[in-house]
């Protein structure tokens, strides 16, 4: 029993030195994948077809969801309003909450739980068939060729993902709040207009660009160092997921946090 207390603080200090390594070699596998950003003919044509790739698996779950959350969110505050009296500032929560934290939140995790899945399978299999200690015997960075493009056709896409869940997401919300509860079409949007900020949508696009990033970094990395055999690549791709989330969810806190100081809210 004494032994068992003792090995505790042990594998917990191991436990958060590997974390910490983890965390170490994501960085580097991102900064790695920026650096060579200028080099545009080495990744362009790879970029092109991620892009094309992740934005066809996304589209249309991306506005299945949005719609119904638009909607959900649209009768839960529309009761509360109409108990309140003050219906016809449901449109201005509804917008104000799709543009300020659902639909970046939303395009980070499909593209991660989607997009960033597959890109964690492909590496994953590159790896365990060691094309990617192939391409460094070639004198080929697999960094710069494979992670590169990946990384900004994430982000890419996850800010054209931003603006679909925001229109998606309204009308969803207009349907039932105008349509079903009868609040008239001025009020809905005159509300959404006079509570927001231009500087609203410029930092929901920049969170949905720098999620992006995160989920194809953490794709990447977790693909490129998995275990060998397919046990290995699914183990990765859930890891990738996971991580993902939390990373996206921190990283969405703290930069909320920072806008909210640097733009107070508007009343």
């Amino acid at each position: 029993m004494a032994l068992s207390l003792t090995k505790a603080p042990d594998l917990a200090l191991r436990r958060v030195e590997r974390a910490l390594d983890e965390t170490g070699l994501l960085c580097v596998t991102l900064l790695e994948g920026l650096r060579r950003t200028w080099d545009l003919r080495q990744w362009w044509g790879e970029f092109i077809e991620q892009c094309w790739f992740l934005a066809r698996v996304t589209s249309v779950p991306v506005m299945l969801i949005a719609v119904p959350l638009g909607a959900t969110i649209s009768l839960q505050v529309g009761d509360i309003a109409r108990q309140l009296g003050a219906q016809s500032g449901t449109g201005a929560l509804l917008v104000s909450a799709m543009i300020q934290q659902v639909a970046p939140l939303a395009a980070a995790l499909l593209v991660s739980g989607v997009g960033g899945s597959a890109i964690t399978s492909d590496m994953g299999a590159r790896n365990i068939r060691d094309e990617l200690s192939a391409m460094e015997v070639m004198g080929i960075n697999p960094v710069h060729r494979l992670v590169t493009p990946r990384l900004w056709a994430a982000s890419t896409v996850s800010m054209l993902l931003c603006s679909v869940v925001i229109l998606a997401g309204v009308v969803g919300g207009y349907y039932f709040n105008v349509i079903q509860q009868g609040v008239s079409p001025g009020a809905f949007f005159d509300g959404a207009t006079s509570l927001l900020q231009f500087s609203d949508l410029l930092i929901t696009l920049f969170k949905a660009w720098i999620f992006g990033f995160i989920a194809a970094a953490v794709a990447c990395h977790m693909g490129m160092n998995c275990d060998y055999g397919p046990v290995g690549v699914g183990r990765a791709v859930n890891r990738a997921v996971v991580v993902t989330s939390i990373v996206v969810f921190t990283t969405n806190y703290v930069l909320t946090m920072i806008y909210q100081v640097l733009f107070p809210p508007r009343f």
